[in-house]
C-alpha cells in the first residue's frame, strides 16, 4: 500500500444531509446559492465521473488523497483553516497540519471545468509537497 503524501479536503460551500442537500438545490435552482466546487465536481445529480477519474488518479500517480467535506462536517482545524473562504481546497499534510491550497476565487475562475482543476493542483504539487 502506497503511503498517503497528503490529502486534499475540498470544502463545498453548502451544508450535508438531506436538508442541506435540499436547500442548497433548490437555492441554486433560483439562483440564490452558488458553490464552484460543487460545480467542478457534481452533475446536477451526481458526481461527475471525470472528478472521480481525477480523485484516482491524484492517489495513483502522486499518492494524494481527496476528501470531500460540506460546512457541518468540517472538524474544528478543518474549520478554523477554510472559515470564510468556502467554497476551498485544504491540503492536509501527514502531521494533521493544514493549509489553504485553492480558496474560492482559484475554483470559481475554472468554470466547473475538472481538466482544469487538474491541471491547477498538478501545477501546484511540487510548491506544496
Amino acid at each position: 500500500m502506497t503511503q498517503i503524501r497528503a490529502t486534499l479536503i475540498g470544502v463545498y460551500k453548502a451544508d450535508g444531509g438531506i436538508v442541506g442537500e435540499l436547500a442548497y438545490f433548490f437555492g441554486h435552482l433560483i439562483g440564490t446559492r452558488s458553490c464552484s466546487l460543487c460545480d467542478i465536481s457534481h452533475s446536477p445529480i451526481k458526481k461527475k465521473s471525470s472528478f472521480k477519474a481525477l480523485e484516482r488518479e491524484l492517489l495513483e500517480r502522486h499518492s494524494i488523497s481527496v476528501r470531500m467535506i460540506h460546512l457541518n462536517e468540517r472538524n474544528e482545524r478543518e474549520l478554523k483553516a477554510s472559515e470564510g473562504r468556502e467554497p476551498c481546497i485544504l491540503l492536509e499534510y501527514p502531521d494533521e497540519s493544514i493549509s489553504m491550497f485553492l480558496d474560492a476565487v482559484d475554483l470559481k475562475a475554472l468554470s466547473g471545468s475538472v481538466n482544469s482543476l487538474q491541471k491547477l493542483i498538478e501545477s501546484r504539487i511540487d510548491l506544496y509537497l
